[in-house]
């Protein structure tokens, strides 16, 4: 698997980033998200969301795990890191083979629910703006993607 990073050096560099991904995502895509508190996940996805034209103001949704936004594509922002066992009831798969594009933090915690093809990205803190962003595509449409976004 190809593994793929960029360097942002403000969170706007960030957020732009994130920005022009969103130009490139179709229905049903996933991005999980991960990274240290502080790292810039909820700076990335207002830029994801910014580039699915969400007129919204969109935050964590740290304590309603699944918030929804409205845009070119549906915007499906979760946050799992306070999930106790009952995500089975969620229907994240509903989400995840539906027309929006969603986003996952903490994935991790729900590994065996999510979609065989998907793109990862870690965020990790570089210095106190600068961020290291992996991205790691399953599936060779999100290989494609990276390739195109990163070049």
């Amino acid at each position: 698997m190809d593994q793929f990073e960029i360097i942002t050096r403000t969170p706007e560099e960030t957020g732009v980033f994130a920005e022009r991904l969103a130009n490139y995502l179709q229905p049903g895509d996933v991005i999980t998200l991960e990274g240290d508190l502080g790292a810039g996940k909820t700076t990335f996805t207002k830029g994801l969301a910014k580039g699915l034209e969400v007129k919204k103001t969109v935050n964590s949704p740290t304590f309603t795990i699944i918030k929804e936004y409205k845009g070119r594509l549906p915007f499906y922002h979760m946050d799992v890191y306070r999930m106790d066992d009952s995500f089975e009831d969620l229907g994240f798969d509903e989400y995840f083979e539906g027309e929006g594009v969603t986003v996952v933090e903490w994935a991790h915690l729900i590994e065996d629910q999510l979609p065989k093809d998907l793109l990862s990205l870690s965020i990790y803190r570089e210095g106190d703006t600068t961020r290291r962003i992996v991205l790691k595509p399953y599936g060779e449409r999100y290989n494609e993607l990276c390739k195109e976004i990163v070049s």
